[in-house]
């Protein structure tokens, strides 16, 4: 064994596993062991971890059980969804739903944007993105939903409330004119040789 190696990486896979159960909502240990690239023995010794440190991380048995955090809990880490412009809880709050490509899950689960992000199990496969996953994400506002969802670049498709989808779009519209060779005011950028 290396010296100073197994518990830094520890660390950053507990952290890790507390993003993905903020972001995802419940997994079981064998989800959880694929993303993570680890046993299943492993996530279970992880999960006693994380609870003995206070995080409350239960199990759920049965069929759907898994492993889950408790509802409202955040580490409060940055990547875990902070965001300034948060409005309180239940304050006009709504959920909007997307649909992301698997590099997509990957970033949300890795940045914690957007927060509060719930995979469908139960959703139908949209021909030509059979691997693409529909997911439902709280939002406080569209506005501060827009910074969130792009975020995600083209890894994310927004299904619905309309305004978000228009309000993403028209964004991505501006950021592509203001990146595109030649914009207003600028030359052409040529290729080196």
């Amino acid at each position: 064994m290396i010296q100073g190696y197994l518990w830094p990486v520890r660390a950053s896979r507990l952290v890790e596993l507390t993003s993905l159960l903020q972001t995802r909502g419940r997994m079981t240990s064998r989800q959880l062991a694929s993303q993570l690239e680890v046993s299943q023995r492993t996530i279970i010794r992880d999960i006693e971890a994380l609870s003995s440190a206070g995080v409350p991380v239960y199990a759920v048995r049965g069929q759907r059980g898994g492993f889950e955090l408790l509802d409202g809990f955040s580490s409060g880490l940055p990547a875990a969804g902070y965001r300034r412009d948060r409005a309180a809880p239940g304050a006009g709050a709504q959920r909007a739903r997307v649909r992301l490509s698997p590099r997509g899950r990957r970033l949300a689960a890795l940045t914690g944007r957007p927060a509060g992000l719930r995979i469908r199990r139960n959703a139908s496969p949209v021909p030509g993105r059979e691997d693409w996953a529909e997911a439902s994400v709280r939002i406080d506002s569209v506005g501060s939903a827009v910074l969130d969802i792009l975020a995600l670049g083209a890894e994310v498709e927004v299904l619905r409330p309309a305004e978000l989808r228009a309000r993403v779009g028209e964004t991505a519209r501006k950021l592509a004119e203001l990146h595109r060779d030649g914009g207003p005011g600028r030359p052409a950028l040529r290729a080196l040789s």
